[in-house]
């Protein structure tokens, strides 16, 4: 099928300020304080939030209305920059605070600040190279076909506030709508923010968050990819937890998991069965569908190298500058050095094949982690998942030449780290470079600006790290660090050989069996892999699109629709961003607890309050799409 040439809003002959001083210093700024605040949150409810369009909104309101510049280009540098610290610290806080709680049971010694600082870097720093000879083949030559919602939102949002308008009130609607009910839901918590069903005598339980990001990203993925996403999460709750309920009984499957079938699901329902047993089966699906994407990418990887390669002697001259990168040989030695650093690091001991290994996996994970946020967002990227991968191979080769123990569990912590953040980094890169795709920037200056961006993050995570295990300890209640503690449990069940491979392979052949299907099976194994309430959110946004999508009107006006309902989710996403950022700030300072009046209001009265809202969110994106023209007539 051909495609037309895409052309950006700002033409590749247009000259304007984009890699600024002032550009720089907001984003590193943003780059802290999002790495911060979303390390907080990740620690706290295993989640972060993309730092994106919060950065974008930001940069919106600091250069256009405060310094009275126009420059759509410099506010895409801020968020290109800012949003890199949000990145770092999902990649770090799934993996590092093991090594806290280790220090804690007296196993081994806390890791340095020097330590955490150069995991970081380099993991960051490699996750960055390694998406620049991707851009080609996932953002330019897919660009109708990998729909990288919040790249794309972004972009709408940056370009709403270019053209002021209606779009730009939608936009802001939509950021004033969503950050008061993530205040209502997250601050106050006078609603539930997640309600669930479930039937006496039946193991399976179904339910949706309340979140209106999460049911934007539904939308703007379309009900195609939101339903992959929910058919995974219904045979994970809907059909394999109940068969381990009713075949495993009083029966103790696994001696790494101390209590019965029967047990976890009297003490922690549902959800308890899921995180002792399932997670396993999703993350083997997550591995499986990982490689069938990375064999099904190889052609295009190849012809992507091929190219760059091709155009070594040339890069960077007489090209247009919407297609200026930073060179091919720029990257190849970069990514050299860094791999001798891997070598040379004692943080991360191994030797020159160690750093080899890393590099190569390293390398799969960014290619997988880029075109993964392509269908579902950075938001809803399992960089865990990917990571628990990683853990299972780095623990069985390390066990196997004799690194076991405390030293070789703490070496693996290590490796999984880097390639966690390598992940997460290459999958918020590829966003970036989206949404500069969409507007006209030139690639080279956004590569820079996140380079930067993953520097200042890095330089701020361990200091983070520390302050928050002072604060509360993770593992704690107030922190229970939920990735993290799953990734020691994985490292301790290898180095142990109690790990349950089975369900491992239960998930890879369920994935293979996807894939036969003719099923996409990442956004399947994603399903299987994450609760069912978070995809029964985004299936939510995915049913409110497919209905719009098939309205009786003209194509131009049904377009018009959809894209007023991208605008409206756009800035959904970003309020709720912003405001879950500054509560992450209140608890921090221990406010959040003073406003906290959830023990004030019935759990029954709670649940219907939180269905409420979600009702209110869903006829708010009605009325900003399908009836405001009505309105304005």
């Amino acid at each position: 099928m051909k495609k037309t040439q895409f052309k950006p809003y700002i033409p590749a002959e247009k000259i304007t300020p984009e890699l600024t001083v002032t550009s720089i210093l907001m984003g590193v700024i943003l780059a802290v304080v999002f790495g911060a605040a979303n390390a907080y949150l990740g620690l706290r409810v295993g989640m972060t939030v993309s730092a994106s369009i919060p950065s974008a909104v930001i940069a919106m309101g600091v250069i256009r209305v405060i310094l009275r510049k126009n420059s759509i280009l410099e506010s895409n540098i801020v968020q290109t920059t800012g949003s890199a610290g949000e990145s770092l610290a999902a990649g770090a806080i799934f993996t590092l605070p093991t090594l806290f709680i280790w220090a804690a049971e007296g196993k081994a010694d806390k890791p340095s600040l020097l330590e955490i600082t150069l995991i970081a870097v380099i993991g960051g720093l490699l996750g960055t190279f390694f998406m620049i000879p991707l851009r080609n083949a996932l953002i330019v030559k897919e660009h109708g076909t990998l729909p990288y919602p919040e790249g794309t939102a972004c972009a709408e949002v940056l370009l709403a506030g270019e053209k002021g308008g209606s779009g730009a009130a939608t936009v802001f609607a939509g950021m004033g709508f969503a950050a008061l009910f993530k205040f209502i839901i997250d601050g106050l918590k006078a609603v539930s923010s997640e309600v669930s069903l479930r039937v006496k005598g039946y193991a399976g339980e179904i339910g949706t968050q309340i979140y209106p990001a999460v049911m934007s990203v539904g939308y703007i993925c379309g009900p195609k990819i939101s339903s992959y996403m929910f058919a995974g999460g219904v045979l994970g709750w809907l059909v394999i937890i109940p068969l381990i309920v009713i075949f495993g009984g009083d029966s103790v499957l696994y001696p790494s998991i101390d209590q019965t079938v029967g047990e976890i699901f009297a003490e922690s329902g549902a959800s308890g069965v899921w995180g002792s047993y399932v997670r396993y089966i999703g993350a083997g699906a997550l591995a499986a569908g990982g490689i069938i994407s990375l064999i099904k990418s190889l052609p295009l990887i190849i012809r992507t190298f091929a190219g760059a390669l091709k155009g070594f002697s040339n890069a960077g001259g007489g090209a247009l500058r919407t297609e200026r990168e930073i060179s091919i040989k720029t990257v190849l030695i970069s990514i050299l050095l860094l791999t001798v650093l891997v070598w040379l690091v004692p943080a991360i001991p191994v030797n020159f094949l160690g750093a080899v290994i890393i590099v190569v996996f390293g390398f799969f994970f960014a290619t997988v982690s880029s075109r993964m946020v392509g269908i579902v967002g950075s938001s809803n990227n399992p960089v865990s998942g990917m990571a628990i991968a990683t853990l299972l191979i780095a623990t069985l080769i390390l066990k196997f030449t004799g690194a076991e123990g405390i030293t070789g569990m703490c070496s693996a912590i290590a490796i999984g780290s880097v390639i966690c953040i390598i992940a997460a980094i290459a999958g918020d890169t590829s966003q970036d470079l989206k949404t500069g795709y969409i507007l006209g920037a030139t690639p080279k200056k956004q590569q820079i600006g996140q380079i930067v961006g993953v520097i200042a993050a890095a330089l701020a995570i361990g200091g983070t790290l520390y302050l928050l295990d002072d604060a509360w300890k993770f593992g704690s209640e107030e922190l229970p660090a939920p990735q993290a503690s799953l990734m020691k449990l994985i490292v301790e069940g290898v180095m142990g050989g109690n790990l349950p491979w089975a369900l491992v392979f239960t998930g890879v052949f369920i994935a293979v069996a996807v894939e036969l299907l003719g099923i996409p099976v990442l956004p399947f194994a994603i399903g299987v892999y994450l609760p069912v309430q978070l995809s029964a959110c985004i299936m939510v946004g995915g049913i409110v699109r497919l209905a719009l999508d098939r309205l009786k009107r003209n194509q131009q006006e049904k377009e018009s629709i959809v894209s007023r309902g991208i605008l409206f989710c756009s800035g959904m996403i970003a309020g709720e961003g912003l405001v879950g950022i500054a509560l992450a700030v209140l608890a921090v300072f221990g406010i959040g607890k003073v406003i906290d009046i959830s023990e004030y209001i019935p759990a029954a009265v709670s649940d219907i309050g939180g269905l409420a809202v979600l009702g209110i969110i869903i006829l708010l994106l009605l009325k900003f799409t399908v009836w405001k023209k009505s309105e304005a007539k």
